[in-house]
């Protein structure tokens, strides 16, 4: 199997975050100014813009200025990277699986 991409080592780390989990979970509802995104969790506004910055850092988020606003919203194709890791590896568990049960399978049958 292939190593990951650096983008994907990026994104899964980004999303390996409860907080950071939960900021893309309230994201998926729509954009949200960065002060709607900090009343809704319990830590302090610098911590927020820190896991902004790494959701953004990791391609999936993105900031827009309105304004005297910043509004953050989720990246059209921000888990990409991070699903075609997961993709290509459970795709090669998946056929050692087979391979192994198929084996099994005409093991038992010899018996």
């Amino acid at each position: 199997m292939a190593l990951p991409k650096k983008t994907s080592n990026a994104a899964l780390d980004a999303l390996g975050n409860p907080l950071r989990r939960d900021i893309v979970a309230l994201l998926a509802d729509g954009p949200k100014a960065v002060g709607v995104i900090a009343k809704a969790f319990p830590v302090s506004r610098p911590a927020i813009s820190k896991h902004l910055r790494i959701l953004q850092q990791a391609s999936i988020i993105s900031m827009q200025p309105v304004g005297n606003r910043n509004y953050y919203q989720l990246e059209r194709n921000g888990f990409d990277s991070a699903q075609d890791w997961m993709g290509q590896f459970w795709g090669d568990a998946l056929n050692r699986f087979t391979m192994v049960a198929e084996n099994t399978y005409r093991r038992d049958d010899d018996v």
